[in-house]
């Protein structure tokens, strides 16, 4: 495996780790209140948990891999590579979460993944 796709591979997997990470743990803390100033206190204060924090910097390396990851590669090549992590969310989501799949969503995915593969081509 060339570094690049290295590179690439971890901004999918970092990117989709603080999906899910976020999504367990903002889960958790209930429901976003109505008032907007409710709002602003209710965010800020998941930024003492400590998942919530892992999430967030996974997305800050997931940044930085991206960013090698464009020393290697062409825009137009990686970017639908990155569409990657939304069968990943998917699958995980289902397993995790219990998240309902419909034909809706694997067709959706079906036809990513073929654009992956058209596009991964030219």
């Amino acid at each position: 495996m060339e570094i690049g796709h290295l590179y690439v591979l971890l901004t999918i997997l970092l990117t989709v780790y603080g999906q899910l990470v976020l999504k367990w743990h903002i889960s958790q803390a209930g429901p976003l209140p109505i008032a907007l100033v409710d709002k602003i206190i209710f965010l800020l204060q998941q930024f003492g948990n400590v998942w919530i924090l892992s999430g967030l910097a996974a997305a800050f390396v997931a940044a930085l891999c991206w960013m090698a990851a464009m020393t290697r590669f062409e825009l137009s090549y990686a970017y639908p590579l990155m569409s990657l992590s939304f069968v990943l969310v998917l699958g995980l989501s289902v397993a995790f979460f219990h998240e309902a799949i419909t034909a809706s969503k694997v067709i959706g995915i079906a036809l990513i993944v073929a654009g992956i593969i058209i596009g991964s081509r030219g």
